[in-house]
């Protein structure tokens, strides 16, 4: 498990390689991410959008931009946590992803920007 907290926002990530929707000889890597994050501040939250920074080792960065989060826009009160799972496909099959979630504090209406950590991706078929 990956972790990272800002303003008292925890995300946590937990990848896994998807061995069953892969297919490495068509350079196929499909990582199922899972996300919870968990307002452990005194304020309530809403997800605006997101900026994700892919690696794919041989190919580079990819930069991912959009609204919400699996088209959601959840709002998380203190106490209260936000589970979804996503996929990425790379076609080295290793690399790692990091990122950011833009969030409205909901008393404030500040914008903050909540770490999502770096984590690595390493499909287990060329780790063996």
């Amino acid at each position: 498990m990956f972790s990272a907290t800002t303003f008292d926002i925890k995300v946590s990530v937990v990848p896994e390689y998807d061995v069953k929707n892969s297919f490495p000889s068509e350079n196929r890597f499909i990582f199922r991410y899972h996300i919870t994050i968990e307002n452990l501040s005194d304020f309530p939250i809403k997800f605006l959008r997101r900026k994700w920074l892919i690696y794919d080792v041989g190919f580079g960065f990819t930069e991912v931009m959009g609204d919400g989060v699996i088209g959601l826009t959840p709002e998380i009160h203190p106490g209260e946590s936000f589970k979804y799972f996503s996929n990425v496909n790379l076609r080295s099959g290793v690399g790692n992803m990091s990122g950011t979630y833009f969030c409205s504090h909901l008393l404030t209406n500040d914008t903050l920007e909540i770490e999502i950590p770096k984590f690595n991706l390493v499909a287990q078929v060329l780790s063996n």
